[in-house]
């Protein structure tokens, strides 16, 4: 018979088909892969192990973080003014230096008033500290603390006399400059 006449008669049943081998194995041929539950569970011990280590020197570094950086922040408050005192340093010496001679005319007096006041109007300058005199300028309530009003030619709302100059530091007010305000015409 042909291929094709053996596969007729094996459809139509006539002949005994070939065994074929199945699909299942018989137990004692199969090798188990896969680790026991026991050593499964070790395994994912050590990863928990390992992880929960892990979280500890992450929570350690963390709380070392912001230690250091609270230290750092109470130092730079603490030593904030560090620069600024040094260059008032110069000023109190030169204040120091005129009261300590003994005969002075006014003019000796007076040019050493000038030059301890360049000194101080220097010291400001290097730390970022601006003095605000407003005179002719409208009135600006973050800069400026109206003590009164007065009768003027100028426009309402202009700084007309400065009492006491104010002073911004880094572009905030430190101290507002007391003025007199115009009512306007």
């Amino acid at each position: 018979m042909s291929n094709q006449e053996n596969v007729q008669e094996a459809m139509l049943g006539n002949e005994p088909a070939t065994e074929q081998p199945s699909a299942e194995t018989p137990a004692e041929h199969v090798v188990d892969t896969l680790p026991s539950i026991e050593e499964q569970l070790r395994g994912l011990e050590l990863k928990a192990a390992e992880h929960y280590d892990a979280w500890l020197r992450a929570k350690a570094d963390g709380e070392n973080i912001r230690r250091r950086a609270q230290e750092d922040i109470a130092k730079a408050h603490k030593f904030a003014v560090e620069k600024f005192a040094g260059e008032l340093l110069a000023v109190k010496d030169s204040l120091e230096a005129a009261l300590a001679v003994p005969e002075q005319t006014v003019e000796s007096f007076r040019s050493g008033v000038e030059l301890t006041l360049k000194q101080l109007v220097s010291a400001f300058e290097k730390n970022a500290l601006i003095e605000v005199n407003p005179v002719g300028e409208k009135f600006d309530p973050h800069k400026h603390q109206a003590i009164g009003m007065v009768d003027s030619d100028q426009e309402a709302n202009t700084v007309v006399t400065v009492l006491q100059k104010g002073y911004l530091i880094a572009e905030r007010t430190l101290r507002p400059a007391l003025v007199m305000v115009a009512k306007g015409k």
